[in-house]
């Protein structure tokens, strides 16, 4: 028989460490899995250094059985979740589990209960912590390694969630798009080239590489765009001034100036994108760690990354009939010819986002990972 499992809040940061490690000792033997580096979500989790706490309550549990990590999750109530979605919600994240149904029950029940004290009336996840990290389970695409900025989950994950009464809240999508084909005929419909070329020459849109140099300045146009194109999506939260620094602070060694653009419209930011290398390429050889040889094998491998990730593409409401979404998924098939990227994926794209998925359509582009948000009143 199973010894029993105990369920505790972490309280310390050696507490917080083995939180973080969960996963390695769950999932150090699947070969799709890419371990985060552990520095990296030890900042992220801090409530010191990460600004989502200045609008945010969150509360870490890990499991034990024999007084070994099997389990981990985190309950969080937001402020701003309140403020732009309504309701009496909150959230349960960072989940992970041994394949058991006690330690995945224990897990949540310990979430629900958190949120409860907290008159909370439906719990929501995973999200960790927001729409704007990372979210959803993996439901499928288990097969595939995942890319920058994507969990990976195993089956079971499911099937435990779903057996313990969550149901389906909505489901976010990942595109893979070929990106070698630049001209007409190719894996991009005719349309989207037409429309890319009006936008340009009917129009006056002018699509340009954004600049390391005056970075924080351009990313806060970005933002601008970021915050109006999606401001009607489910679950959309607009990301703070204190948040856009500290995401810029921690995908700066990452990003590339190829892969950041903005579109203007008489000198105004009307549309961006933001497309991320895949580092996952590189993270899957440091096990977490960048001592002692950790740096050097990130800097020899960013060179040989042959991916990328649209983390982020929008254009304001009132010019997304210029055909400007178009003139930056040209972009990016012009960006890919010499820096040899044949291939990359979009997302996440919600399911009920009819207009993007018949975009990725028309770019030849396939549903290759599907991640799921869960309900469950309370």
């Amino acid at each position: 028989m199973a010894a029993e499992v105990s369920i505790r809040p972490i309280r310390t940061r050696r507490e917080l460490k083995r939180f973080v490690k969960v996963p390695f000792r769950l999932h150090r033997d699947h070969p799709q899995w890419v371990a985060p580096l552990v520095f990296e979500r030890m900042e992220f989790l801090n409530r010191k250094k990460n600004p989502w706490f200045e609008h945010g309550e969150a509360e870490f549990f890990i499991a034990e059985r024999d007084g070994e990590p099997v389990g981990r999750i985190t309950a969080q109530v937001d402020e701003r979740w309140d403020e732009f979605q309504g309701g009496r919600d909150g959230m349960f994240g960072f989940f992970e589990t041994v394949d058991d149904r006690e330690v995945a029950e224990a897990l949540l029940g310990a979430a629900e209960g958190w949120l409860r004290d907290r008159g909370r009336q439906r719990v929501l996840g995973p999200m960790d912590f927001t729409t704007n990290d990372e979210v959803g389970m993996l439901i499928e695409g288990f097969e595939l390694r995942p890319m920058i900025l994507q969990p990976w989950h195993p089956p079971f994950y499911r099937e435990l969630v779903e057996g313990l009464g969550y149901a389906k809240a909505i489901d976010l999508l990942m595109w893979h798009l070929e990106l070698g084909e630049l001209e007409e005929g190719g894996s991009f419909h005719d349309f989207i080239h037409q429309a890319a070329e009006q936008a340009e020459t009917e129009h006056g849109v002018v699509v340009r590489g954004i600049s390391k140099r005056d970075l924080d300045a351009e990313l806060a146009r970005q933002m601008d765009v970021y915050n109006e194109a999606w401001g009607d999506n489910w679950g959309f939260i607009p990301i703070t001034d204190a948040e856009r620094r500290s995401h810029i602070r921690s995908m700066k060694p990452i990003l590339d100036e190829r892969w950041m653009m903005a579109a203007e419209k008489d000198g105004e930011v009307i549309g961006g994108a933001v497309t991320l290398p895949d580092i996952n390429q590189v993270l899957v050889r440091m096990d977490g760690r960048m001592l002692p040889f950790g740096w050097l094998r990130f800097l020899l491998g960013r060179r040989k990354i042959d991916r990328v990730r649209v983390f982020a593409l929008g254009v304001k409401p009132d010019y997304q009939h210029l055909g400007v979404a178009a003139a930056l998924y040209v972009r990016h098939l012009e960006n890919a010819s010499p820096d040899g990227v044949p291939a990359g994926e979009m997302g996440w794209i919600l399911e009920t986002n009819e207009p993007m998925n018949r975009a990725m359509e028309g770019m030849g582009g396939s549903v290759v990972k599907r991640y799921r948000i869960y309900e469950r009143s309370l």
